[in-house]
This record gives C-alpha cells, sequence and structure tokens, in this order.
C-alpha cells in the first residue's frame, strides 16, 4: 500500500520550502557555456563541436580501388560469367601511386586496395573472381560499371558538412576530420569545476586524523563527481573556517571556472559564517529545497562574471546526492547536452521504503532485472539514514519518491534513475 499526504513542509517548521523542480529551473538557467576554443582533433574527443565543419575536399578524392584485383573496363569483362574472358595485364598500380596511368580497351592493371584506377578503368575485377595471373590474367565473373570502385565523393562531396556544430566529437568523427584534412576543430572545453572542502576539523588523506578530525572525503567524492558529468576539476582542497582566507579561494577561483562548489558551507553556525565570509561576492540564496536528504544548500552567482556557486551540507552522503541531483545536470547543460537529466524508468520495490513528508526522496537503490520477464526491480539501500555513504557506494541507482508519498509498499512501482554504469 502507499501512503500521500499532502505535499507540504512540515508545518511544524516555520521553514519555507522551493520545490526541487523549481530549484533545478532556477539552476539550469544559470548555466554557462564556455567560450569555444580551437583544438587538436587528437585532443577533441568527448567535445561537443562548436562549428560546422564543411568539406573543402571530397571524400575520396579520387575514384580507388576497393578490393586488391585488376582494373578494367567493364565493358571488356560482361561475358565473363559465360565464358572466361583472358586479357594481357599492363602494368600495377600500388596505393599510394602518383603515377597516372591509361588503359586501353581490352586491356587490365593489376591494383591493391585503395589505388587509384587508371583512366577509362571503370571497374575492379577481385583477385577470386580471376586465376591471379600477373601477365595474362583470366577473368571467370563479369562486374558491373563502379564494380569494387569507391568513387570520388562517394562518402563525402565537397560543401557537404562533415561534422554539424553540436555534434559529440567520438572516435568516428576524429576520424572524418582526419579524412577531409582538418587537424583542428572548434569545441566546447568541459565546463571548469573547482571544488573547496570548508572546516577546520578536516584533515587531507594523507595524514592521521586526531581526536576530533576527520578526513576530508568532499573534495574527494566531489571532485569524482564532476569529472563524471563531463567537467574539468580542480579539486582545491581544505579552506579553514578563516572568513579572509575563504574569501580570496573562492574569489580567485571564480575568476578561472564556470561552476564552483563549497562543501560544508551550508548548515547551521559554519553555513553562517561561509555566507557571512561570501556575502560581499554576490547574493546567495539559501532558501531550503524540499528534498531528502540535502534540503540545506545554498546557491549563488558570485563575482563580476555571475558565477554558479553552490553551498553543500559536509555530510558527504547528503553532499554527494545534491551533487547528483542539482549540480550534475548543470554541468551537462554547461557542455551543451540536449538532455542533461539521467535517464529515469519505473521499477517495482523489493522492500518497503519511508519517505519525508513534503520532501521528495532521493534513495539509494539497487537496479536488477528479473530474467524471466525483463522487469525492472529495485532494492532499496540503507534508507535509515543519510550518513551511509557505504549504501551509496553500493547504489547503482537513486529511487525517486514524490513529495506526497510517505510509505511505499514492496510491490509498488517507483520512478528509478540511472547512476553511472559500472565496468
Amino acid at each position: 500500500m502507499t501512503t500521500r499526504e499532502s505535499a507540504t513542509a512540515d508545518p511544524s517548521s516555520p521553514t519555507e520550502f522551493r520545490s526541487v523542480d523549481a530549484q533545478l529551473s532556477v539552476l539550469l538557467g544559470a548555466a554557462v557555456r564556455p567560450r569555444p576554443v580551437r583544438v587538436a582533433i587528437s585532443e577533441a574527443q568527448g567535445l561537443l563541436c562548436a562549428e560546422e565543419v564543411v568539406a573543402e575536399h571530397a571524400l575520396p578524392g579520387f575514384d580507388q580501388a576497393a578490393v586488391d584485383g585488376y582494373a578494367v573496363r567493364s565493358v571488356d569483362v560482361r561475358t565473363a560469367s559465360e565464358e572466361a574472358v583472358q586479357m594481357p595485364v599492363v602494368g600495377e598500380i600500388p596505393a599510394g601511386s602518383r603515377q597516372p596511368r591509361r588503359l586501353q580497351p581490352g586491356q587490365a592493371v593489376r591494383v591493391a586496395t585503395g589505388a587509384p584506377l587508371p583512366t577509362l578503368a571503370d571497374a575492379v575485377v577481385p583477385t577470386a573472381f580471376t586465376d591471379g595471373h600477373e601477365a595474362n590474367v583470366t577473368v571467370q565473373r563479369s562486374v558491373p560499371s563502379h564494380g569494387y570502385v569507391r568513387r570520388t565523393g562517394e562518402d563525402v562531396q565537397i560543401g557537404d558538412v562533415a561534422v554539424r556544430r553540436g555534434d559529440t566529437i567520438g572516435a568516428a568523427q576524429v576520424g572524418l576530420l582526419a579524412a577531409v584534412g582538418r587537424s583542428k576543430v572548434l569545441v566546447y572545453p568541459r565546463p571548469r569545476v573547482s571544488i573547496i572542502s570548508v572546516g577546520d576539523e578536516l584533515v587531507d588523506v594523507d595524514r592521521t586524523p586526531s581526536v576530533g578530525q576527520v578526513y576530508d572525503v568532499n573534495s574527494y567524492a566531489l571532485a569524482a563527481a564532476a569529472r563524471d558529468a563531463g567537467a574539468e576539476v580542480s579539486r582545491v582542497g581544505i579552506v579553514p573556517l578563516d572568513p579572509k582566507r575563504l574569501r580570496e579561494t573562492v574569489e580567485g577561483r571564480l575568476l578561472m571556472s564556470e561552476v564552483v562548489v563549497v562543501a560544508g558551507g551550508a548548515g547551521g553556525s559554519i553555513g553562517e559564517e561561509v555566507h557571512a565570509a561570501l556575502s560581499d561576492l554576490g547574493k546567495i540564496d539559501t532558501t531550503r529545497v524540499a528534498m531528502h536528504p540535502g534540503s540545506t544548500q545554498a546557491f549563488g552567482r558570485l563575482g563580476p562574471d555571475s558565477v554558479p556557486t553552490f553551498l553543500l551540507p559536509a555530510n558527504p552522503m547528503s553532499a554527494l546526492v545534491v551533487f547528483e541531483v542539482m549540480i550534475r545536470p548543470l554541468i551537462r547543460a554547461a557542455r551543451g547536452t540536449r538532455n542533461p537529466h539521467r535517464r529515469v524508468i519505473e521499477a517495482r520495490l523489493l522492500s518497503p521504503i519511508v519517505s519525508s513528508r513534503g520532501r521528495r526522496g532521493f534513495l539509494r537503490g539497487q537496479l536488477l532485472r528479473d530474467e524471466s520477464n525483463g522487469e525492472y526491480l529495485v532494492q532499496p539501500l540503507g534508507t535509515s539514514g543519510s550518513h551511509l555513504l557505504a549504501s551509496l557506494a553500493e547504489a547503482n541507482c537513486l529511487i525517486n519518491v514524490d513529495e506526497d508519498l510517505v510509505e511505499v509498499a514492496a510491490g509498488e512501482q517507483v520512478k528509478v534513475a540511472f547512476l553511472a554504469q559500472r565496468t
């Protein structure tokens, strides 16, 4: 059984909440696409093309043999399938040859795959259709005009668009750019994301924590999440809770980033200190978001370039969920991805779940597939606490629970967002 209640915040709390969709609308509207840069095609893989690449050369640039064989006039071998045809072999053309050759009626020229065809030849007889002799060849099967020939411009003609603006440049696009003679291409670079962890209790992972200290998890985890989203990441690391130093650090990163993330800067007295330290860089919106975990977060567009800047909870589990739900789509939008959101499907719950009233839940889950009928199944993980980072490491999806749902029974259908595939 599914239990629904009013999709408003807990009446015992006076705090106003903004819906997840409303917050996402604000954030996606703030996405800043980096200016296009021209890079070598060897460095362009995975980036979005920022220009229409128009071919200035045909591909192929000349009629060439598609197989090893003999270049002929198709009319001279038209009867070969009924009665073998003998032809003198008057030469050989290897791939890469620059020497022009002319074929006379009734003659054949031995050619390698990729070799230019001699003048008057309009077909290639594969070696398998002949006896393979070098001086006088016997052709045992006919071939049509243009048979086994890659014709000039067959793949790309002069003036064709080889790679379009907005296309993701993969291996095939890199190959096509090379094939049309482009050594560089205009692309949208990966958005630059700076990750900062705030807190006097934090130590880096190469040190041993003293009493009251903890390892800096957030800067490492969030940096990895940003790379997974397609960003160029700068992990700034730990910054003590010193207002002057924090402000200077953030101000410096605003000059070289499209997104800045400050982990540990939202909520409680520390959040107030961080907010005060950054307040003169721009307006920071601290309205709580109707989601769990991670309802306490803040966002502003700071610095002269109005760089999107996020203040996230100190709890690594909450910080990662906020990043996944809010910041990852912004990074994907800044990259120019047409749909910046994760794929969402429906799956049947294997265990009951409980969600917070009035807030959309993003609960860790393990997505399975029923081999007998192809149905998606999902097993909730670690739903008893937002601090359980280990459960997120085991998760391959987030279960999305609507704001008006409080309890969802086993067997009910729920929405599930895929996380990155494991390899």
